[in-house]
């Protein structure tokens, strides 16, 4: 059974890619469910990770500071980390504190196996 402060986060293998998909608000109740996800999935890929933020309306500080712990855990393992499908309130998040220039992000699932 499912705790009210989880997030769904489902993983899947692409190729050489590990997608994780996070569905529901991050804030900070349930950023430590996705910062296990991708805790994990960066200990099970090699190649790139891609993060699909399709499903996510929104984000507190608390959720991108596990995606910025992900992305350090990505570099140090020599994964390439990949966000995509971001809302507008999300991507304005990661715009206001130039994030964007640090993650890369991409539209789609399709260009993030290619980036």
């Amino acid at each position: 059974m499912r705790e009210e402060n989880d997030i769904q986060v489902s993983i899947e293998q692409i190729d050489e890619a590990l997608i994780v998909t996070p569905v529901g608000d991050v804030d900070l109740s349930r950023s430590p469910c996705l910062r296990q996800a991708l805790k994990k999935s960066l200990s099970d890929v090699t190649g790139r990770l891609i993060v699909d933020l399709t499903d996510v309306p929104y984000m507190d500080s608390s959720g991108v500071a596990t995606l910025v712990e992900a992305m350090q855990l990505a570099r140090r393992n020599s994964v390439k980390l990949v966000l995509c499908g971001m809302q507008d309130q999300v991507r304005s998040i990661f715009e206001i504190a130039r994030l964007d220039r640090v993650f890369s992000i991409v539209p789609s699932r399709e260009d993030a196996t290619q980036v």
